[in-house]
Parts: structure tokens; C-alpha cells; sequence
């Protein structure tokens, strides 16, 4: 949606290859990026090579965002006229999301605090490179924890491999060192869109490998469990992505209730859930499942 509201400000076309079971899921985020004037496909489509490829294969392919990715790069090379942009994982995004940690270490400058933990949910890994890339630059909060909350049914960090591996499904980017899961894993059908994705950010892979960041995985239950709770107490409903941090942050918490410490803990609400309301639906009802992945151990 911000791509399609920029491209609105500067009367250019927007083309957005939205991940399938997103375009699903979250029909209202396409009706607010077409309400800005972009176009919105779901992916795989018949508008590309590769997607028509993929689709042949198994017609019913949920879509993930690497193959939104091949799509989107396929259809830039062979148009002139196109520009390829992403939000997430290239260390551009990563730079200029820094703004929320720049501000938030502002917050605490002025009510003289340190946080004990940072936490963020990570997919590709921007938000999360955005709000805790400046406190790890910063040897005030040497003592600091960083925490990377991801889902069990896509656990790039957590059972993931540290090598090089693409970008994107079809191949067409470059290779990048990062956790992954394999440039072809297809993740479950879960409502945290924004954490399907099969790699890291490769800063932030190399920051978990030297053991700077701690992951952990939860499952989609448990995580919006959390955001009911904490859409009840603060009176806002999270996306199921940020959702996850909630869930890390409430047992960090309890762990440190039960200690009898206090601890300061910081974390990125990264989106609302306003556009999610499937996902607490079909949690409240009693229908989700499937957050497993096939082939991870």
C-alpha cells in the first residue's frame, strides 16, 4: 500500500504482484492499494512466464512471496519503461527504515531508561533491522537482548540453513548468504502474510549467526491469542505479523513476573490488523490449523 500511495503522489503506475493467499486473506489491502490507482494480480498469474509455469504445475498454488518476487522481476526486465522496487531484506531497507530505532532511543534519552530487550517480528526483516539496527550501534545498550520472533510455520531462523540461496523462486536475483529454507519452500496458508517468506535479510542472518540475535518461532494460535489480548488491553488490534512480537513479549513478561525482575521491554508494532480481521475470525471460530510446514523438522 505505500508503494501505491507513492506512485500515486508522483503519477506513476502501479503494478503489485500480491502474494495469493494475501490477495485472499487481506482483500480489503488490495482495495486499498486500488483505491491509490495501482493494479493489483495475484500471485502466481498468467501474466508471467514464470507464473503461468508455476500454475500449470498446481493450479491451486497459495503463492509465496518469492514467487511474487520472480514475477515482479520477470515483468521489469522485459518492460523498458519499469522500475523494480521491494520492501524488505536488501540493506537499502533496512537504512531506511532506521528511523523508528533512531526515534524510539530518543524516547528513552528523554525519560533517562534502557531496555533490557528488543523484539521484532521478522520475515524478511526490516521492521525489525529498523527498530533494533541503531540500539546494536550504540554501546549504551551493549547489555540489551534482540529478539526475532518468526512463525513455526515458516522458521527461516530457527531451523533454517545459513548459505547462499536466492532471493527469489525462479532464480533471477542474486545469491545472498542468509537463513533459508530453500528459494522453492512454500510455507502453510497462515494470516501473517508479511513472515512467508523462505530467506532473512543477510545482516540480519549474519548478526543471529554470531549469536547478536536470538530467534524464536511461535505458532499462529498462540500469536493471535496474543494480539486478542493485547487489542484488549490496549484497545489496538495488531496484524498477525506484529502479533508475533506481542506473543514474545508477553512471555518475556511472565518469565520475569515469576523471577520477581523488572524488566524493560521494547517492541515494534509493525501494523495494525484492521485488514486481518479473517485472521481473528477464523481464530475465534474455532477453524485454524495448518501452521505446520511439510519437510522441516
Amino acid at each position: 500500500s505505500a508503494v501505491a500511495l507513492a506512485c500515486a503522489y508522483f503519477d506513476l503506475e502501479a503494478m503489485i504482484y500480491m502474494v495469493r493467499i494475501s490477495y485472499e486473506q487481506k482483500q480489503y489491502r488490495g482495495t486499498l492499494m486500488r483505491t491509490y490507482g495501482a493494479k493489483i494480480v495475484p500471485s502466481p498469474s498468467d501474466l508471467t512466464e514464470y507464473g503461468r509455469k508455476v500454475k500449470k504445475e498446481k493450479p491451486d498454488h497459495p503463492g509465496t512471496l518469492g514467487i511474487a518476487i520472480s514475477e515482479a522481476l520477470e515483468d521489469t526486465v522485459n518492460h523498458e519503461n519499469t522500475k523494480y522496487t521491494l520492501g524488505s531484506v536488501l540493506n537499502f531497507v533496512m537504512l531506511h527504515q532506521s528511523v523508528i530505532g533512531q526515534e524510539t532511543i530518543a524516547q528513552f534519552d528523554s525519560i533517562d531508561e534502557t531496555p533490557d530487550y528488543i523484539i521484532g517480528c521478522v520475515g524478511g526483516g526490516s521492521n525489525f533491522a529498523g527498530l533494533a539496527y541503531p540500539f546494536m550501534a550504540d554501546d549504551r545498550f551493549r547489555d540489551t537482548k534482540f529478539i526475532a520472533a518468526e512463525p513455526t510455520a515458516c522458521p527461516s531462523l530457527t531451523k533454517g540453513e545459513y548459505r547462499y540461496d536466492f532471493g527469489d523462486t525462479a532464480g533471477l536475483t542474486p545469491k545472498l548468504k542468509m537463513y533459508t529454507l530453500g528459494a522453492d519452500f512454500t510455507p502453510p496458508k497462515i494470516h501473517a502474510g508479511g513472515l512467508r517468506y523462505h530467506g532473512v535479510a543477510p545482516s540480519i542472518s549474519a548478526l543471529v549467526e554470531e549469536g547478536r540475535i536470538t530467534p524464536y518461532a511461535f505458532n499462529q494460535i498462540d500469536v493471535l491469542n496474543a494480539g486478542v489480548l493485547f487489542a484488549k488491553s490496549e484497545g489496538i488490534v495488531p496484524a498477525p505479523e506484529s502479533a508475533h512480537a506481542i506473543k514474545a513479549v508477553i512471555d518475556i513478561a511472565l518469565e520475569s513476573k515469576k523471577a520477581k525482575e523488572s524488566r524493560t521491554i521494547v517492541f515494534n508494532l509493525s501494523g495494525h490488523g484492521h485488514f486481518d480481521m479473517l485472521a481473528y475470525s477464523d481464530l475465534m471460530d474455532g477453524t485454524l490449523n495448518g501452521d505446520v510446514p511439510e519437510g522441516i523438522s
